[in-house]
């Protein structure tokens, strides 16, 4: 009677517990996308890379500008130090220019530059996304196993006065009770090691919001696990127009392409312009006694003399510059197919897994604790297969939480790997 009595107590505290688990993961607190759009304005990395995005931009416009004038001054023919009595005072202006159309070049590529660093600040947005995304769903798991070790440990109790009744009574071993105290004490430890690993979390998810450690934070522990509905081609299609790598990838080898074309203008000759007044202080040095000032301008040019060694060579390494980049752009996007068709298998397998156990397996192996219990009660069964049924019971929710863990850390590791959201 008594031993009857505990089975029914057990079994109405583990539908106590399974309550009280659905409502602490009803509790409201922070979501995933609240803690990214927090993280995305406090996080160091993204600051920085938008910093460097902006850095970039004004780099643009200078390209536009030739360089500076040089304004020369000239006391010619002192005949005491240097500095007095001239015969003559010169000033010169020169100008540098390159020739017509490589500032526009460079400027373009400068705006592909600039283009870079701003999708570089894009993937250091989406990779702080994933981060922080895969640290709210580790928390969300160890929680959940914290919780789920703590009913275990409601149940191991129960068992182990069911097996201490059973003793006192001569009906088992002792080998039974025994059992039962080392299966409550592992189960001690192991809550107290997602304790600690809850604890982590924490402050990895601080970290990534530039927080303090030990920074309380409150989580929405509700789980929900939304199917990937676009098909695999689309997602490949999808990646090959939005992935950030592969848009960089893509404008470094346009960047090649202007590069090789510069190359080629180095040909094409740079020159100065110069501008020239002359004050003559003695008139028997001027042109004319009458006319102590004359005003003139020169004009200047690079010759390639030396094109074998330095143009062709600059042409032949742009060349192989835009090879490499044309290889690069290549390997890039069969890396980027290659990747989200792994993510994207292990990610729908991972999420038919936790439906089977959410489905099926957790209720049968409830059931089965269950059914277990009494007969363990009744003499039917001997201790070994409760505790088995016991284990089978929470390794099915175990295995639940894990699987639905990895479909969710899949899930941001596909969307990372494309580069955006699953869908538009």
């Amino acid at each position: 009677m008594k031993r009857s009595s505990l089975a029914v107590l057990v079994i109405i505290a583990l539908g106590a517990c399974a309550s009280m688990v659905r409502d602490a993961r009803a509790d409201s607190g922070l979501t995933a996308a609240q803690l990214v759009d927090a993280a995305i304005e406090a996080n160091p990395q993204v600051r920085a890379a938008r910093a460097r995005w902006q850095s970039a931009i004004h780099q643009i416009k200078q390209n536009y500008a030739p360089s500076d004038p040089i304004f020369s001054y000239f006391n010619t023919d002192s005949s005491t130090n240097g500095f007095s009595n001239a015969a003559l005072h010169t000033i010169t202006v020169n100008q540098s220019l390159q020739f017509p159309g490589k500032a526009i070049l460079q400027a373009d590529t400068a705006k592909r530059t600039a283009a870079i660093a701003g999708l570089t600040y894009d993937a250091t947005v989406r990779d702080i996304r994933a981060q922080v995304e895969s640290g709210f769903y580790q928390e969300l798991l160890d929680s959940a196993l914290e919780r789920v070790a703590a009913e275990t440990l409601v149940n191991l109790n129960h068992v182990l006065k069911v097996t201490q009744v059973a003793y006192s009574a001569n009906q088992v071993t002792q080998t039974d009770f025994i059992s039962a105290e080392l299966d409550l004490s592992s189960e001690q430890l192991e809550q107290q090691r997602l304790r600690v690993a809850v604890a982590n979390d924490m402050t990895n998810l601080n970290q990534l919001l530039n927080r303090s450690p030990d920074a309380p934070l409150m989580l929405d522990h509700t789980l929900k696990l939304p199917r990937i509905v676009p098909r695999l081609d689309d997602l490949i299609d999808r990646a090959y127009l939005i992935r950030q790598e592969i848009l960089e990838t893509a404008l470094a080898e346009h960047n090649s392409k202007t590069a090789l074309t510069l190359a080629k203008m180095e040909y094409l000759p740079d020159y100065t312009l110069g501008y020239v007044y002359d004050n003559y202080l003695i008139p028997s040095f001027a042109p004319r006694p009458t006319a102590l000032q004359d005003n003139g301008w020169n004009i200047g040019f690079n010759v390639p003399v030396f094109f074998w060694l330095k143009q062709r060579e600059d042409v032949t390494r742009a060349n192989y510059d835009l090879q490499a980049a044309h290889d690069d752009l290549a390997s890039i996007r069969s890396q980027t197919a290659a990747g989200v068709t792994s993510l994207y298998r292990s990610a729908q397998y991972a999420y038919q897994t936790s439906a089977t156990y959410q489905e099926t397996l957790i209720p049968l192996a409830k059931q089965n604790f269950q059914v277990a219990l009494i007969a363990y009660t009744s003499g039917k069964i001997d201790f070994v297969t409760l505790a088995t049924a016991l284990r089978n019971s929470y390794a099915a929710r175990i295995n639940y939480l894990q699987a639905a863990n990895q479909y969710l850390a899949g899930r941001v590791a596909l969307e990372q790997a494309i580069g955006g959201p699953l869908t538009k």
